[in-house]
């Protein structure tokens, strides 16, 4: 894997995560019930922190990334073995 196929590989882990934990314990100023003038009820109330978000997503991603990425340098697993439907062709060697 390349420096390049690496960075990709982390961005999508990463975006991945981030939009999986996004919702996670959010509250809504109708929820909370403070509500700020001039925002609508659905929006977050002022204890939602996406800093925090940041850095939980950032470790997650790496450690998923570090995972997935010593499948992909272990090589032990490759597509010919996830093909359940039979529809690839099989190389011998």
């Amino acid at each position: 894997m390349s420096v390049v196929s690496g960075i990709v590989l982390f961005a999508v882990i990463w975006f991945m995560v981030l939009f999986i934990i996004l919702p996670i314990r959010v509250q809504s100023q109708a929820e909370a019930g403070e509500r700020v003038a001039g925002t609508p009820v659905g929006a977050p109330s002022s204890a939602f922190s996406m800093k925090r978000k940041l850095v939980t997503a950032t470790w997650i991603a790496a450690i998923l990334f570090v995972v997935i990425g010593s499948v992909i340098l272990w090589g032990g697993i490759t597509v010919e073995d996830l093909d359940f439907f039979n529809r690839l062709e099989r190389r011998d060697g």
